[in-house]
Order: structure tokens, then sequence, then C-alpha cells
């Protein structure tokens, strides 16, 4: 993966940056996230992850974690999560190859491209859930449409 991002001098407004991947080795689907000083920071970061479970099944917040590794330092989610401002969360979004567990260690169910379109449809519904349960937001969701 290699890109470039120029950016001005100030900082950017973006909400959110998610990098999606597919894993070889563990199952389910996970995050990483990035580690902050500021304790209020961080706990909002996981706010997202913590959602996003609440409405996958096949996501799991145990496998998700937060770090500031050396060896991740060129990521997109480290690199971006240092150039924005403090209303920025940046994250990878990692899937298994394989399946996902349910229930126990021996009920895994394989991954078919309809299980991934529904987590991509999951991942959407969380957007909407955290912009509903946000009470910082101060504009609407969307325009309210007007009736004759």
């Amino acid at each position: 993966e290699c890109f470039v991002v120029v950016f001005p001098q100030q900082k950017i407004n973006l909400e959110f940056y998610i990098d999606i991947h597919a894993h070889s080795t563990m199952m389910n689907g996970f995050m990483y996230g990035n580690i902050f000083e500021d304790e209020e920071r961080f706990q909002r970061q996981a706010v997202f992850p913590k959602l996003l479970c609440q409405n996958a099944e096949d996501f799991s917040y145990s496998s998700t974690s937060f770090n500031r590794d050396a060896v991740k330092a060129g990521t997109g989610r480290r690199f971006l999560g240092g150039l924005l401002n403090d209303t920025s969360y940046c994250y990878t979004l990692e899937v298994s190859f394989y399946s996902y567990i349910l229930g126990g260690p021996t009920s895994a169910v394989p991954y078919t491209e309809e299980a991934y379109m529904k987590l991509g449809r999951n991942v959407a519904k969380t957007f909407l859930d955290y912009y509903r349960l946000n009470t910082l937001l101060e504009r609407p969701l969307a325009p309210t449409p007007k009736t004759r």
C-alpha cells in the first residue's frame, strides 16, 4: 500500500478514516485504533468499534486493539491519526479471509460474498447509530423534507 497525501499547513477536519484489509490468520472482523495521551479522546475513539460490535455478529470487540507500535507508524491509520485534528478517528478494519465465530469455538461460519456485504451494511448502520448517539453533533443528519 502506497499513497501520498498533501495537506495544507492547518489541521484537516475529517471525522473518520477507515482502511479495510483482509486478515489471513485471525477470525471475525476487528479493528485497530490509535492510542492518545488524552484519555477522553482515547475513550471516544472506542465508541465506534463498540457500536459495530452491537450491530455485527461477526465483529469482535475483544479482538480490537489500540496501539502505536513503531512497526505500524507508516500505516494510514497511524499517519493520518497524527495529522488530523482531535475529533478525527482513524481505524484499520480487518476482516478474516476465512470465517467468523458464532457462539463458541466450534461454530465457525465461512465468510461469503453476502457475509462481507452484510458487514459493510453494518458498518454503514453503525455510522448512523454513532451520529444519532453523538450529542455533540451540531448539524442535522439530513435535511427534513418539506410537506405541502
